[in-house]
């Protein structure tokens, strides 16, 4: 969620003043007034964030220099010889008193086209790094092992917030199940408000997608209003924070006395949490509890939904066969629903919602509303 779309439908939408509004999430009331103008006049294109790269750079090397520099790196790889940046400079000190660095040559070869960087290590440059806006816009949620004092292995599920790194839930249990995740899910929600959107993994536990059904958190999170995201297959950096949080919590239950029961682990990690939450300075938030960075703007919020949630959305246009029937396949098996031969020819839309049906005209004409009977290969127009 875009800040600055947030502060302008606040005001705009919302009627709040720029001072509320400003002070709610600690940016200057001259800021927001500048934001509602540019709406005003272009709507949300207009405070689109705008580019901060510099028009021109004033130490930039000349076209001529970096014209000369090229012509050098040319004649000395036609002529076999090397053609490196501290070679090029070599050359360039013969006749230029003050010739550029090594490492601005390099820089200049590299823009050209001539260079291509190889790292060792892949630069955190290269990542395309995400954090949510708001407070509760996005948790991130996942499962870890740890053991306890003889070797019983236990599951940690955690619940941890993208924009604040707060950690909203993280709870011990044997073996985690769907109905302990929703379970931590409501208790977090309790304490901290629910959050607008949830990342996970593909774990079976929060998600059924490549068993083509839905699960009980999948469920749940939809009729609760919360968007559901979830990370491509063996791509743990998608949920990175909550990745990096195993590790420092884990770091933490390492220094303490094995703990002999979940009681026992679970007290330490509540120990752990309030410390985590309230007392250490987060790297990642400029230095800031998470807990104070959660505090510091205000919170997003699920958006309610109506309807039932299925995987089996559908959308179908179709037209009344000439005995006054149309058909529709549901679990590969094919069902004929009854119309009325008054409607033979009539171009008509199905809206397929797991086994609740709706047939509309294509101006929108509702003409039936009924919830499919598997059990019968004709579905009567008396059934809605």
């Amino acid at each position: 969620m875009d800040l600055a779309r947030f502060v302008v439908d606040a005001v705009v939408l919302e009627g709040r003043s720029y001072r509320d509004v400003a002070g709610a999430h600690g940016v200057s009331k001259s800021w927001v007034a500048k934001l509602v103008a540019r709406f005003k006049d272009g709507g949300y294109d207009a405070i689109a964030p705008l580019s901060k790269a510099a028009k021109t750079v004033a130490n930039r090397s000349s076209v001529e220099l970096e014209d000369r520099i090229v012509r050098i790196r040319k004649e000395l790889s036609d002529q076999g010889f090397d053609a490196g940046a501290a070679t090029i400079h070599y050359h360039l000190s013969v006749t230029d008193p003050s010739p550029p660095s090594t490492s601005t040559i390099w820089r200049i070869l590299k823009r050209r086209g001539f260079i291509t960087p190889q790292p060792h290590k892949r630069p955190k440059s290269s990542y395309v790094r995400f954090e949510a806006s708001l407070p509760n816009e996005t948790w991130q949620s996942d499962v870890t092992v740890f053991e306890l004092a003889d070797g019983t292995k236990v599951e940690i599920v955690n619940f941890l917030d993208d924009f604040s790194r707060v950690c909203v839930a993280s709870k011990v249990v044997a073996v985690t199940s769907a109905p302990d995740v929703v379970a931590t899910l409501y208790e977090a929600g309790r304490a901290w408000g629910l959050p607008a959107s949830l990342l996970t993994d593909n774990g079976c536990i929060y998600t059924a997608a490549y068993r083509h059904g839905y699960s009980a958190m999948e469920s749940e999170l939809f009729h609760l209003g919360i968007d559901y995201k979830h990370s491509r297959p063996y791509h743990p950096q998608t949920c990175g924070k909550v990745e990096r949080f195993h590790q420092t919590e884990k770091k933490f239950l390492r220094k303490q006395p094995p703990a002999r029961t979940i009681a026992e682990l679970q007290a330490q990690i509540d120990r752990f949490v309030d410390y985590y939450n309230h007392v250490r300075p987060h790297r990642a938030k400029n230095r800031k509890t998470p807990k104070s960075a959660f505090d510091s703007r205000d919170k997003a919020r699920p958006i309610k939904r109506e309807g039932t949630f299925t995987r089996e959305l559908r959308v179908r246009h179709d037209r009344v066969d000439a005995h006054g029937v149309v058909t529709i396949r549901y679990k590969s098996k094919l069902h004929h629903i009854g119309m009325g031969r008054a409607l033979k020819g009539t171009r008509i839309i199905l809206l397929v919602a797991g086994r609740h049906i709706r047939i509309i005209t294509t101006d929108g004409g509702l003409l039936r509303d009924f919830e499919l009977d598997p059990s019968q290969d004709y579905q009567p127009q008396s059934m809605g």
